[in-house]
């Protein structure tokens, strides 16, 4: 490996955690310029390292969101109970990963794309549970209940869990008290 590349590296990683400290404590919206000052390097070579906020965020974000990708392939022998869980513990990591919900709230798309990643999830576990879902319930309307129950309960997972289940427990055609 040349020096020049481990030293872009160095750099790239000595960023991504400057950057998820300052997006831990001020939220997605975090000025870029304070996370390069954090970082000791000049905002130029942030943007030559990320090119946009929703780049920075997306690879902040990317190690739990391929976590939970990876939980939709579970096998499970009731989809509709895989659906729930897992869109329950989507709804409270956004909710306890700050800045997370707002990412995945907007429409653009990076390189990584973890809202894309996240959909393709939702989707293939939507699919599988369609028979206990309200007709025309998707993937998309999932997706949004959790980003608004997580944005409004950001650092509060816990009700984050319970708004969840009520919102999930209105889309199934099961009759069930949520737990």
């Amino acid at each position: 490996m040349s020096a020049q590349r481990a030293d872009w590296q160095r750099n790239h990683q000595r960023l991504l955690e400057v950057a998820a400290a300052v997006v831990a404590r001020d939220g997605a919206g975090a000025s870029l310029e304070a996370i390069a000052r954090e970082a000791g390097i000049g905002s130029a070579t942030l943007h030559r390292h990320f090119p946009s906020r929703h780049a920075l965020l997306d690879e902040i974000f990317l190690d739990g969101v391929t976590a939970l990708s990876r939980r939709a392939d579970e096998p499970d022998d009731e989809p509709g109970r895989a659906l729930r869980r897992w869109v329950e513990e989507l709804t409270a990591y956004a909710a306890s990963t700050r800045g997370l919900a707002a990412t995945l709230a907007t429409e653009r798309a990076s390189e990584l794309d973890c809202r894309g990643i996240l959909f393709d999830a939702a989707t293939t576990l939507t699919r599988r549970a369609a028979t206990t879902l309200r007709p025309g319930v998707t993937a998309t309307d999932l997706l949004r209940l959790s980003t608004a129950i997580s944005t409004a309960t950001e650092g509060d997972p816990d009700t984050a869990r319970r708004l969840i289940r009520l919102a999930l427990a209105g889309v199934s055609l099961e009759e069930r008290e949520p737990s």
